[in-house]
């Protein structure tokens, strides 16, 4: 049977949002089951205007990274059912989830009576005209709509970004992460500049996933990383290089001055207030202090020193720093 999907026209501000516990490996890639689509289609549409109005589906994590999904005319549905537009095969995705479908004000996204609700910008939803940027999280995957009158350019732009960034919590992963770090020691390496390593993770995060679902891990995870960045200069690396463990590289700064800042993230992240369904979930973390030396051989020895502190803060009582 034939949906019809109407427009609605409130129109509320995109806000970041991301929902994955799944983080890249070695090789920069997720796991299966942690995919991550971007919709990149036009709005609004213009008569006359052929490539304001081509779009396309575009799975950027996934082992179809890079697939593209045209949209035409019909709707799109996604959900759990092998019959649908795009399959999301998960437990927490409906058999028909949501579906998307071109109107003359632009693409609008529907929630088809889901189980678990659809969402747009962190707000549940039961129809929405989309607005480039937005984002869309469906069971635990999470879509992102964009516009452009160049598709092409905007999708090589959107996978090049999702191959350096942790969809989740909006820092870089780990494949950008060892890229980094191995450009930062070879510049102290040469010049002597100073270089300090700062690596943390969240106490008892498998506690979280356990008491309150993994949807509130998510929430966690995607809070802290961006708490972070926006604390640290422009220059540094912030990056999520394990479950829920990140690190920080700091060029230029002493091991003196990468603890003051190490302790000022401990005292933000155990201030935030983090809730999920109506529950206030406590969040504190760990961390290890390295600094680059001159007679060490390669960044893997920086990276350990700093994983061997941060574990003497786990084991010294968690909610701390070790340098």
């Amino acid at each position: 049977m034939q949906r019809t999907l109407h427009a609605v026209r409130q129109l509320p501000a995109p806000r970041p949002a991301a929902y994955n516990n799944g983080v890249s490996n070695d090789s920069g890639r997720l796991s299966p089951e942690n995919t991550v689509v971007t919709i990149v289609s036009p709005n609004p549409l213009r008569k006359g205007n052929a490539a304001a109005q081509a779009g396309c589906l575009v799975v950027i994590v996934g082992e179809d990274i890079g697939k593209r999904v045209p949209l035409g005319n019909e709707e799109i549905v996604i959900g759990r059912s092998s019959t649908a537009s795009l399959q999301l095969d998960m437990d927490n995705v409906s058999r028909s989830h949501a579906g998307v479908a071109r109107t003359p004000l632009g693409w609008v996204i529907k929630d088809l009576d889901s189980t678990n609700g659809t969402f747009v910008n962190d707000q549940s939803v039961r129809e929405h005209l989309l607005r480039d940027g937005d984002q869309i999280r469906i069971g635990r995957a999470m879509l992102k709509f964009l516009t452009s009158g160049n598709v092409e350019a905007q999708y090589h732009e959107e996978i090049y970004r999702l191959m350096t960034l942790d969809a989740l919590t909006q820092v870089h992963n780990k494949r950008y992460f060892l890229e980094a770090i191995e450009r930062e020691f070879a510049r102290s390496k040469r010049y002597g500049n100073k270089l300090t390593l700062v690596v943390f993770d969240i106490d008892h995060f498998k506690q979280v996933n356990d008491t309150h679902g993994h949807l509130a891990g998510d929430e966690v995870l995607r809070r802290v990383g961006p708490l972070i960045k926006n604390k640290v200069r422009t220059n540094d690396t912030v990056a999520r290089i394990g479950g829920e463990e990140f690190a920080v590289i700091l060029p230029e700064a002493d091991k003196q001055g990468a603890v003051i800042l190490a302790e000022k993230l401990r005292r933000l992240v155990e201030a935030e207030r983090i809730e999920h369904d109506g529950t206030v979930i406590p969040v504190t973390i760990s961390l290890g202090v390295a600094e680059f030396q001159a007679d060490m051989e390669n960044n893997e020895q920086l990276v350990k020193d700093a994983d061997d502190k941060l574990y003497e803060a786990k084991r010294s009582g968690r909610n701390r720093v070790c340098c």
